[in-house]
């Protein structure tokens, strides 16, 4: 009988996020508190581009982008937001998603699966991804629900699972 297998991957849903920013600029032109101090959130390429008058109102920005994100079923571990700091007459923060997952993180999920794993369970590291194999199926799930009870700072997704 074949190994039975799954990858384990970091990605947002471009569309998802697309999503959460036109939702986020809706609520941003509507709200009172937001009304004559220039706040707006838009891409600026790859990255999140978030504007205010003041360092209180582009927090309150961030904290209306960050609800709508966890609406949508992006996790906060995806986003990686800056320091406010001043341009000009406003306050900017810049935010990017994070997509893959990074070596060291990888070798700490790898490291994590052999010690606290399923003894039949392998990791391997595949480039910005894990392929995880295993013969048993109920071992392979037991790795899932392992990782998911692991206080990671980068949100996983299981992918390919066969």
């Amino acid at each position: 009988m074949a190994d039975s297998s799954f990858d384990i991957v970091s990605k947002v849903d471009k569309m998802e996020a697309d999503n959460a920013l036109h939702q986020a600029q809706k609520e941003i032109a509507q709200r009172y508190d937001f009304k004559g101090v220039g706040a707006s959130v838009d891409w600026s390429g790859e990255k999140l581009l978030l504007k205010a008058s003041t360092e209180e109102r582009v927090n309150a920005v961030l904290d209306v982008l960050q609800s709508k994100m966890i609406k949508r079923g992006i996790s906060l571990k995806s986003l990686d937001v800056g320091e406010p700091y001043p341009s000009g007459k406003e306050y900017r923060i810049e935010a990017s998603l994070k997509n893959g997952i990074s070596s060291e993180n990888a070798k700490k999920i790898s490291k994590l699966i052999r010690e606290d794993g399923p003894k039949s369970v392998k990791a391997q590291i595949q480039g910005d991804e894990l392929r995880v194999q295993s013969k048993s199926r109920d071992d392979l799930q037991a790795t899932i629900a392992m990782l998911k009870q692991a206080d990671l700072e980068v949100d996983l997704q299981f992918i390919n699972f066969r």
